[in-house]
């Protein structure tokens, strides 16, 4: 029996072609793999190509307090990186102290995630800009509430997954459990991206790039090296990445997009 996300997605997908919407969903095989550091720099790619991106982080955990109010590091940095002057409740409506995942963090907050909130503010959003970049938390199944996972969040935006796949040991495993879930629920995937967290140069980072694209039936668009942090400049300016991601701008978004 087809499952409900199933349904939904075919249901969702086959009416979206007619739409001029652009943009994308980036989803990670775990959590602190680079999603929020490709985000930001193809908001900067693009920004540099002079389109208007629009960006946002529907739910940020794991946020310092700062002059007594919640700090969301990743949400900040997608929207400097975008030049964007939208709101910042717009950009991330839902932000918690504890770094846990979404639907645990609320709870323990005593708050609950409201799932049309979230779909009213990309609306607002997306109605703005010619491109929209939305990024998750952790994997594509960690749970908002405890019937809508980012999967489900990816569907309902109706925006095709972007997965950012960090080159460590079991990024084989990660990345063919996340593409083959997104696949048999029928969610377009634009595609991913290796990334290599660390300095370090172990056998299966070296090799990892390789591998997945013997081994995944999807675009594997390249890999970004670690990048040092240079004093004073923010990572995701960094001409390297600034580079290399303009070089994947038109493989992952529709044509209008490359006038």
């Amino acid at each position: 029996m087809e499952s409900e996300v199933e349904g939904l997605a075919a249901e969702t997908f086959s009416s979206m072609k007619g739409m001029k919407r652009t943009g994308l969903f980036v989803t990670g095989t775990d959590t602190g793999v680079g999603k929020t550091l490709i985000t930001a720099g193809l908001a900067y790619a693009l920004r540099a190509r002079g389109i208007d991106v629009g960006v946002m982080k529907p739910v940020e955990t794991g946020c310092h307090e700062r002059n007594g109010r919640l700090h969301p590091v990743d949400a900040l940095m997608l929207r400097e990186a975008a030049g964007s002057r939208d709101a910042l409740d717009l950009i991330n409506p839902y932000r918690f102290c504890e770094p846990l995942a979404p639907m645990v963090a609320a709870e323990r907050s005593r708050r609950s995630i409201d799932v049309e909130r979230l779909l009213e503010r990309f609306r607002r959003l997306a109605d703005r800009h010619t491109v929209m970049l939305v990024e998750g938390a952790g994997g594509i199944l960690v749970p908002i509430t405890d019937k809508l996972s980012f999967l489900d969040l990816a569907v309902r935006l109706q925006l095709p997954v972007l997965i950012v796949i960090g080159s460590r040991l079991g990024a084989l495993n990660h990345a063919r459990l996340t593409v083959e879930l997104a696949r048999a629920t029928r969610v377009p995937i634009a595609g991913a991206i290796v990334n290599r967290t660390t300095a370090e140069r172990s056998l299966a980072a070296t090799t990892n790039l390789s591998a997945l694209r013997r081994l995944l039936p999807i675009p594997i668009h390249g890999e970004i090296p670690y990048l040092e942090t240079i004093r004073g400049r923010a990572l995701w300016c960094s001409p390297v990445l600034r580079r290399i991601l303009a070089s994947y701008v038109d493989e992952l978004f529709s044509e209008p997009m490359r006038r």
